[in-house]
């Protein structure tokens, strides 16, 4: 698990304390006996340095923010430039608009200064203040204009498609000769990065969609037979739908990507729809956007400028199933649906991710003023690590059916119905 390093650190760090090049952190952390033995996985410890490679008032940094919203964008942007600033006396830090576009000098435009009065109040603001963007960079084209404008170092926020981004952008520097330090930030609001314990954006989306839901149950329990469909975000991952649905203890049904599920049939999801209404008059489904793909016939698979499989909508898909099942059976409902995804996701950080946010960003600079690349900042058992970006492409991180997390849904909603192969 060795992080790549630009080469030998020759300065002297401002900071009054340091972490060991040689602290690990195991992967895992709990030892059976009895278990078979896993593979001994274990990250570099994250944190700053004795020694830093790049020399802190020579230094230009570079930033940008890619990809889809997610709470906390800003709180990173502030961390990172007040780290630099005050922490480093770095005094030079581009911010990239428009996400990897901004890295195109024929698409991007120039970059904005980013200091401490630049990002003094943003972290108030959901979204982010470098704007954002889907979809790949001329690396070429990229990396001509971060030489050009001589940045060392180079923070990329965002998910998996971004950091393979920032290791090609690090790999064509490197063949041109060029010491840029690449360091990832990893952002999904899905929580679904391999070796990072949580996301920053996560805790906020389960607090925002535990408030539709609170909804969703008021408009279904106020009128017989009431049933409120929720969508909410995960394409591949279930992580938001089983934190919301513990939180609210009001949902009676959650639709994940890791469990295909029956839809039709005495044991299929529609006949334990109805069984709930028949007992208790009012029903609330929460679906993650990726659960029941393979309900949905389909043209041939649409991607988007990330790579990103396009979903079909299983929310709109539900409704009108559930819908034309109680008209065929002959049972009056009210259905109410409700999208709230936008919403969650540009929302400003709740304390605990704008805490989350501070943790990554600061640990990110320290990484990169010592030289290191190529990794991504991530998190295990409370502890920050640096993880190689290549290994990311390796690994997938789903909800565990086995989890606490997973039995906890089971036991809130008590919803039994057949589960299908994909």
């Amino acid at each position: 698990m060795e992080v790549s390093c630009l080469g030998e650190p020759l300065f002297s760090s401002p900071r009054d304390f340091y972490v060991s090049d040689k602290a690990r952190v195991p992967y895992w952390v709990i030892v059976d006996p009895d278990a078979p033995s896993e593979d001994a996985l274990a990250f570099e410890l994250a944190g700053p340095r004795a020694r830093l490679f790049f020399d802190p008032p020579k230094t230009r940094a570079g930033v940008v923010t890619c990809g889809g919203l997610c709470p906390g964008l800003n709180n990173v942007l502030r961390s990172l430039v007040l780290e630099l600033h005050h922490g480093y006396g770095v005094r030079e830090i581009l911010g990239f608009m428009n996400g990897y576009r901004g890295l195109d000098p024929v698409l991007g435009g120039e970059p904005v200064s980013l200091t401490p009065e630049f990002v003094e109040d943003i972290h108030k603001e959901g979204g982010t203040a470098l704007n954002t963007s889907r979809g790949p960079v001329d690396i070429g084209a990229a990396v001509d204009n971060l030489i050009r404008r001589r940045v060392d170092i180079l923070f990329v926020v965002g998910g998996d498609g971004t950091q393979r981004g920032g290791a090609a952008l690090m790999q064509e520097a490197r063949a041109r000769g060029h010491a840029l330090a690449v360091v990832g930030i990893p952002k999904t609001i899905d929580n679904d990065v391999p070796f990072v314990s949580r996301t920053f954006g996560y805790l906020t989306a389960v607090e925002e969609a535990a408030r539709a839901i609170d909804c969703a149950h008021t408009e279904a329990h106020s009128v017989h037979n009431g049933i409120s469909l929720v969508k909410i975000m995960g394409r591949n991952a279930g992580f938001i739908a089983a934190g919301a649905t513990i939180a609210s203890q009001d949902v009676n049904f959650t639709l994940v990507p890791e469990v295909p599920f029956a839809l039709d049939g005495e044991n299929g999801f529609l006949a334990a729809l109805k069984a709930r209404v028949q007992r208790r008059a009012h029903a609330v489904v929460l679906v993650a956007e990726g659960a029941g793909q393979h309900l949905m016939d389909g043209c041939a698979p649409e991607y988007d400028a990330s790579g990103n499989l396009k979903l079909k909508d299983i929310g709109l898909f539900l409704r009108e199933r559930i819908e034309g099942y109680f008209k065929a059976e002959q049972i009056p409902i009210t259905l109410r649906y409700f999208d709230p995804s936008y919403m969650i996701r540009s929302v400003p950080a709740n304390a605990e991710d704008a805490i989350l946010c501070d943790f990554y960003a600061r640990n990110a600079v320290h990484a990169a003023m010592a030289g290191k690349t190529g990794l991504v900042i991530g998190q295990q058992h409370g502890l920050f690590t640096h993880v190689p970006v290549e290994l990311l492409a390796q690994h997938v991180k789903r909800l565990e059916l086995t989890s606490p997390a997973w039995r906890g849904v089971l036991a809130a909603t008590g919803q039994n119905f057949a589960q299908v192969s994909p």
